[in-house]
Formats: C-alpha cells, structure tokens, sequence
C-alpha cells in the first residue's frame, strides 16, 4: 500500500512539473509572446499613382471651310486608311464660288491682253514723237496694273479650287474613329477655329498611360522603370508597362506639384480602352531573393522584465568568456556602448557621436528564443522596405524560418522600455557583431 502511494505521488509529482515546464517555463511562445517568421524571397519597392490611358497618337479631323454635311461614310469605331474618304461638305456653293472666280480670272486676262495691244501702240506713237511721256508712262502702268489684277484674280481661283477640295474629308493617319462629333446633314462653321468632326487612333494594340506623380516621389522614377497597372474593368488582371518619358512641366493641384509620367503598355488582346483609369505602381527598387522580416517585429519594445533576463544572460554567458574577450565587447566610454572591435560589433546604439548617424539609422534588432528557451537579441542592418517587410541586409543568428518576437500579451507585460539600448543600463554591450 505504501509503494502504491509512493507511485501515485510520483506520477502527480511528475504531471506538476511537466504542466509547469509546458505552461510557465518550456513554452514562451503560447504564453506570453506573439511572434512572425523570417523568411527569404523578393522584394519590390512600389510607388504607386492614378492616371488615364489614351492612344498613343490621336488625331481630330476637321474642317477648314464652312457648310452642311452632305454624306458620311464612317462611324464610331470604323477602321480607316490613310487618305480615305471620311465626309462630304455640300459642294453647291463652293463649286459656285469656282466658277466666279473663273470668270473674274478671264475678265481679268482680257483686260490684260487689251492693256498689252493699247501699250503697243502707244509706244510707237511715242518712238515717232506723237506721244508726250506722261502718256506713254501711264500705258505703261495700265498694263502693269491689269497684269496684277491678272495674278490676283489667278489666286482666288485656285483658293476657290481648294476651298472646293476642303468639302472633301479624308483620313489624315490609318487607325480607328474613336469619336464622331457631327451627323449627317448638320451644319458646320469654320470660323476661327476648325470645328472637330471626327477623332482618330492611330494604334490601339500600344496604349499610354499619363499618371500623375507626386513631387517627393518623382525623383526614384526613371526612365526604363518597370510598371504594373490595373484598370476597374478587370480587376483580377494585371497588366504591364515601361516607363518611356517623364514630363517636366508641372501640374499644382490644391498646392501639391505633380509630375507627368508617361508609361507604354502592351495591349494586344485589345482590353484598354481609351479613357480608362489605371492605377499605376512603379517598381523603383528590387532586391531578389533575400532574407525578409515583417516590419512589426523591427518595431517591438521589450519590456523591463525582458530586459532584465536578457541582462542576465549575457552576464552568465559574458562570465564564460576569456578576459581578452569581455575588455574587447565590454568598454564603456562616455556614457555609450562601445567596442574596440573592427566591422559590424564597433556600431553604436544609443545617443552617440555624429559619426556613426547613418550606419545608426541602417540598425535595428530582432529579439527571439534559441533552441534552449533563452531569450536573445540580435542586431540587424536592413535595406529595402515596402512598408510591410523589410530586408535584412546582416544579423547575427538570423537565419530562414526563425520565428522572432513582434508582441508580448497584456498579461505578461510590465512598463516597456523606451529605449532597447539604454547607455545608463549596467551589463555588457548587446551582440558580439556579425
């Protein structure tokens, strides 16, 4: 009986302790700490934008001389060739307009030929002294005269000529009539500006897309940049472009100066249409295969608890080290954290020197658990970021799949630290460096 309630008092024993090692010591994970994983694949650097796409040339046809639309011979989305015929003008009154001007012309030539034959004469006359020279100056200039009224009246018969061909509307460029403004028998008048009649694409199967960049963003786009975009007609397609031009006239919209940049896209299947609204994101960095972590983790704050075991750790793990080593990564020097050491283990954290600013906003840590449950710090230098991982240029330990620390629940948490690498904290420098 005795051995029996030994047994029973083990095995209860027992179940204590592993319930405590599961629950309050072994498994920080489900207790106290949300964490993420590192991981290793690519990352792009977007800049995204709205804008409209459009053919790639665009021509509107119009119309030079006034007057009624007589016959059509196209419509809306009609494919045309160079130099078809698009329209007819009502020819009646240009056509009338030649014939005056040809019988003004012929008037004109008989005045002319009368003016020569009299100028002939006269100059006789005055060769056999029978003329005074004011007269024969006169024939003279009588003939010179009817010889411009000659010239004048040639012009407005070719003008008349002309006017008459503008009553014919041909296609200036190949490409597809996107927009006819006019019906047949509507009257048209070309004033001061030539009335538009028809709009034609040129080539539909390349599109342009006009997106409006901010002024802090422009300056990471060039041209030959990548681009992806997505239209509201298909918004499970993605389609692709290149960046082919940015514009160096600025638009202010509500005191925000924006750039045009023109991107090129492929459009072969014929889906874009013209007008449509792309939103558009620019790839301006790319980094391919490299280890990445979510951002939450770069900004979890440890608590003073977690402080104070990570303390006592690097002091039980420092106190194993030869004395050589502790004076290397253990100096203290005007109240930063300093190491002799060369490379990575001589960056600072803290409040330091001018020097260092640049390498300083390049660093960060990543806090975890190594496979016996102790709790670690690593240094990191990162990269790229598209603001929801980023890239871990170097860190100690940091290796694919490692799950780091990006929370820790209410219940476990004390007063977080306000900064991780506190000069005025005791203990030794964080990290040995990479």
């Amino acid at each position: 009986m005795k051995k029996k309630v030994i047994i029973i008092s083990s095995v209860v024993v027992g179940l204590l302790l592993v319930g405590y090692f599961l629950f309050f010591k072994s498994d920080p994970e489900n207790t106290k700490f949300s964490y993420v994983q590192v991981s290793k694949g690519d990352l792009n650097v977007l800049i995204s934008s709205t804008g409209t796409l459009q053919a790639v040339k665009t021509v509107e046809v119009g119309t030079q001389v006034s007057g009624k639309i007589d016959r059509m011979f196209v419509d809306f989305n009609s494919s045309v060739r160079k130099g078809q015929l698009l329209a007819v003008l009502d020819t009646v009154v240009l056509a009338a307009a030649v014939k005056d001007a040809q019988a003004n012309l012929d008037k004109a030539k008989a005045q002319y030929n009368q003016a020569i034959a009299v100028h002939e004469r006269n100059k006789q006359l005055y060769e056999k002294k029978f003329m005074n020279e004011v007269d024969f100056i006169a024939s003279k200039t009588n003939v010179e005269t009817f010889l411009a009224n000659l010239k004048s009246a040639q012009t407005a018969l070719e003008r008349a000529n002309l006017n008459l061909g503008y009553a014919y509307i041909y296609a200036p460029i190949s490409g597809t009539i996107i927009n006819r403004a006019v019906e047949q028998g509507q009257t048209v008048a070309a004033s001061l500006s030539a009335p538009t009649l028809f709009t034609i694409a040129e080539d539909l199967s390349n599109m342009w897309i006009l997106a409006s960049v901010d002024e802090s963003d422009i300056g990471q786009i060039k041209v030959g940049d990548k681009a992806t975009f997505t239209v509201q007609a298909y918004p499970n397609k993605t389609f692709e472009g290149e960046v082919i031009q940015i514009r160096l006239n600025p638009n202010v919209v509500s005191n925000v100066v924006n750039y045009t940049v023109v991107v090129k896209a492929d459009n072969k299947e014929k889906l874009l249409l013209p007008g449509m609204t792309a939103t558009v994101d620019f790839y301006v960095d790319h980094r391919q295969n490299v280890l990445l972590v979510p951002n939450v983790a770069l900004r979890f704050q440890p608590t003073d608890a977690m402080m104070e075991e990570y303390r006592k750790n690097m002091e039980k793990e420092m106190a194993s080290l030869p004395d050589s080593v502790k004076k290397k990564f253990q100096g203290r020097q005007g109240g930063q954290w300093q190491s002799s050491g060369g490379g990575m283990g001589g960056a600072q954290f803290g409040n330091g020197a001018n020097g260092n600013g640049a390498r300083r906003r390049n660093m960060n840590r990543l806090w975890y658990f190594d496979e016996k449950g102790i709790l670690k710090m690593s240094p990191v230098m990162i990269g790229l970021t598209d603001g929801k991982n980023t890239e871990i240029v170097r860190g100690r330990n940091i290796t694919e799949g490692m799950k780091v620390i990006s929370g820790v629940s209410e219940d476990a948490t004390s007063q977080s630290s306000s900064n991780v690498f506190n000069p005025q904290q005791s203990g030794p420098r964080f990290g040995r460096g990479f």
